[in-house]
């Protein structure tokens, strides 16, 4: 039997677990994702996102070994 999960529901739980273990405020929250929303859209993105890939190119050859 295969079980078909939408992407987001997963995202909004795993998001509402991290809130409810962190004690993080939903204001916090609202501005931690404006924030993200907002680099994404100034010339650093793609220096974040190289970064971020480089990041989990060295995680993944470390953790495969």
């Amino acid at each position: 039997m295969t079980l078909t999960l939408p992407f987001v529901a997963v995202l909004a739980v795993v998001g509402w677990l991290v809130v409810r273990h962190t004690r993080l405020r939903w204001w916090a929250v609202t501005a931690l994702l404006l924030l993200g929303f907002y680099l994404a859209s100034t010339p650093a993105a793609p220096l974040i996102d190289d970064t971020t890939r480089s990041g989990v190119e060295v995680v993944n050859r470390t953790g495969s070994k």
